[in-house]
């Protein structure tokens, strides 16, 4: 039985040493081929940086604004005996939109009139009397104020039927209207809204880096959905103030819309045009990188790469400005960069 157990023994030594030799070949044939696998360079794409001359123009979302546009109430309440327009129709500064009803303001009026002549002729024979001292000048004061507030009623009503004629303050295109004659309408009621469509004003907000370079009566282009056809626009104001909560700045510019094919309310992608760069540091967009703390890329050098932080600017479809961290002459790597590390041998092919 002891020789039994002791061959047993020596089995089981025998077959647990053979298992710990093939691991431990295997974990060293591993860590070779890991080892040649790192000596080996990996085949990426890069560009060797030039300066070049660089325009500076920033790509910006706009919205398009009615030149004008206000709310067409009534400043009094009544009934509608009379409407003066066509809906979506271009109508005239000055034209009358539609009429309230103001029999009862002109009744109002009539009775006014009366108290007011009969006071104005109490205030002559009281400033009679005052010149042969028959009355006191406090009797004639006392006259004099009732047919002052007696004049003030008869221009208030009378202000009061002006408001009956509600008239377009502007020359412009009216849209649809929300009441019938008939209707008791009060200023509460929107009875149309009126814009001025000849000319349209295009805002948007830049990066607060970009306000000094952003003057007025400068030029700039825009497009509109579904339009391939670039309009231009002048810049006419600029927000005195930075907008604490975006760090950007409110621009405004003034486009011509003579045809009458840009509507408001459409959104506008705008091209903003800034300095021209000379002996500009550019590179391709798929070579930065996003980070925590700012942006960086990938270069070579002596055969590794190596990576750099750098600071960008203005960005287009295919390339994107860089201001600092690299340097004419330098061989930015442009593809596989996600999954690349620092100090790992390259072998770049340059585009």
């Amino acid at each position: 039985m002891k020789i039994k157990y002791l061959v047993y023994t020596l089995l089981i030594v025998g077959i647990g040493s053979f298992i710990a030799y093939r691991i431990n070949s295997n974990s060293a044939k591993n860590e070779q081929s890991q080892d040649k696998g790192k000596d080996k360079p990996l085949l990426l794409t890069g560009i060797v940086v030039k300066p070049q001359t660089f325009d500076n123009n920033l790509s910006l979302s706009g919205s398009i604004e009615a030149n004008e546009q206000v709310e067409i109430r009534s400043e009094v309440s009544g009934i509608v005996e009379g409407i003066y327009f066509q809906e979506g129709s271009t109508v005239s500064k000055g034209q009358v939109l539609f009429k309230v009803n103001d029999l009862e303001l002109r009744a109002q009026l009539t009775q006014a009139t009366t108290k007011e002549g009969l006071a104005s002729e109490n205030e002559r024979r009281a400033k009679l009397l005052l010149h042969k001292e028959a009355i006191s000048q406090e009797e004639y004061d006392v006259a004099r104020a009732d047919y002052k507030s007696a004049q003030a009623q008869s221009q208030l009503i009378k202000a009061q039927i002006a408001k009956t004629s509600v008239r377009a303050p502007f020359s412009g295109k009216i849209g649809l209207r929300s009441i019938s004659p008939g209707t008791y309408i009060t200023p509460a009621i929107l009875v149309a809204k009126l814009v001025n469509i000849g000319q349209l004003k295009i805002t948007f907000s830049i990066p607060e880096k970009y306000a000094n370079q952003v003057k007025i009566n400068s030029y700039l282009s825009f497009k509109v959905s579904g339009s391939t056809k670039d309009y231009s626009a002048k810049v006419y104001a600029i927000e005195p103030e930075v907008e604490v909560a975006t760090r950007t700045l409110r621009v405004r510019a003034i486009a011509e819309n003579k045809d009458g094919k840009l509507l408001p309310g459409s959104f506008a992608n705008v091209e903003l045009p800034l300095d021209i760069i000379k002996d500009a540091i550019v590179v391709p967009t798929e070579a930065i990188i996003p980070v925590q703390n700012g942006k960086k890329l990938f270069i070579s050098e002596k055969g590794m790469a190596k990576e750099i932080m750098v600071e960008t600017a203005t960005r287009t479809d295919a390339t994107i400005l860089v201001l600092s961290g690299l340097k004419p002459g330098d061989t930015v790597i442009t593809s596989g960069v996600m999954s690349l590390k620092n100090e790992v041998p390259v072998n770049i092919k340059i585009k």
